[in-house]
C-alpha cells in the first residue's frame, strides 16, 4: 500500500532523512519509534509532501507521490494528523470537519455520521470553536477530520501526546477499531512502546534521520528499545 525507497529529505540544504526505505502492506498497522529529534516527524512530512525537497520514491498503491503537491497526495488517499493536531481554532467543529470532506473527490459535502459514532462528543460541540476544545477533544476532531477524507493510509504523529489518560485510551481503541475491524492501513509515530507492541504488526525505529531497525513487532525486543529509545 505504501512504499518508500531510498528517501532523502531536506530542510533547505540540510539533509534531515537519509536513505529511508520500508513498506507498509494494505491493512497493516506500523509504528514508527525513536527518541525525540531523530526524524519521525520529518518522515511523516516527507510522505505527505511538506518538505522543502525530497528525493527517492514514495509510492501509494503503486502510484508515485514524490514531486506531487500535498493537496494532490491527500486526494490520492493519505490522511494526516500532524503533531500539534493542526485544527483551525477560530473555525467551529462543524467547519473543521467540513474541511475534511473537500479532500474526498466522492464527497457529497455532508459529514459522515460514522465519525460521530467514533467520537460522540463532537456532535455535541458542532457549533463550538475548535480553539475552545480541550487538547483531547481537539485530537478527536483532528482524527475525525482526517477520516472524512476517506484515506487509504492514515498517518498519525504522536496523537496521544499531552492528552488526559481517559481520552488516550479512547483514541487507542478507535485506532484498533479502524485497523482491525475496518481494515484501514495505519502508520503511527508513537513513544508508547506498550501500545505499539499491542497494536502493531510491524515497526520501524528511526535514529539520526535513518532507519535503525525494522521488522515484525515480535522482533521489537527490550534491547532494541533500550538502545534506540532510552534517554
Amino acid at each position: 500500500m505504501l512504499e518508500l525507497n531510498r528517501v532523502d529529505a531536506f530542510y533547505g540544504n540540510s539533509r534531515a532523512l537519509q536513505d529511508v526505505s520500508f513498506q507498509v502492506a494494505q491493512g497493516e498497522f506500523m509504528s514508527v519509534l525513536g527518541r525525540n529529534g531523530v526524524g519521525k516527524t520529518t518522515l511523516m512530512r516527507s510522505i505527505v509532501g511538506l518538505m522543502d525537497r525530497c528525493t527517492g520514491s514514495i509510492r501509494l498503491g503503486g502510484q508515485e507521490l514524490n514531486g506531487r503537491p500535498a493537496h494532490d497526495r491527500s486526494k490520492s488517499g493519505l490522511g494526516y494528523i500532524p503533531q500539534g493536531r493542526g485544527i483551525l481554532p477560530r473555525f467551529t467543529v462543524r467547519e473543521n470537519l467540513m474541511l475534511g470532506t473537500f479532500a474526498d473527490p466522492e464527497s457529497s459535502g455532508a459529514i459522515d455520521e460514522r465519525v460521530f459514532k467514533l467520537f460522540p462528543i463532537l456532535k455535541d460541540f458542532l457549533n463550538r470553536r475548535g480553539g475552545n476544545l480541550s487538547g483531547g477533544q481537539q485530537q478527536q476532531l483532528a482524527i475525525a477530520r482526517a477520516l472524512l477524507t476517506r484515506p487509504k493510509v492514515m498517518l498519525l504523529d504522536e496523537p496521544t501526546e499531552g492528552i488526559q489518560p481517559n481520552i488516550v485510551e479512547h483514541i487507542e481503541e478507535v485506532l484498533l477499531t479502524l485497523n482491525r475491524d475496518q481494515g484501514m492501513t495505519i502508520v503511527l509515530v508513537e513513544q508508547n512502546v506498550a501500545f505499539a507492541r499491542r497494536a502493531s504488526k510491524r515497526f520501524v525505529i528511526m535514529d539520526r534521520g535513518g532507519v535503525a531497525a525494522q521488522g515484525s513487532v515480535n522482533d521489537l525486543t527490550d534491547d532494541l528499545v533500550h538502545r534506540h529509545m532510552a534517554v
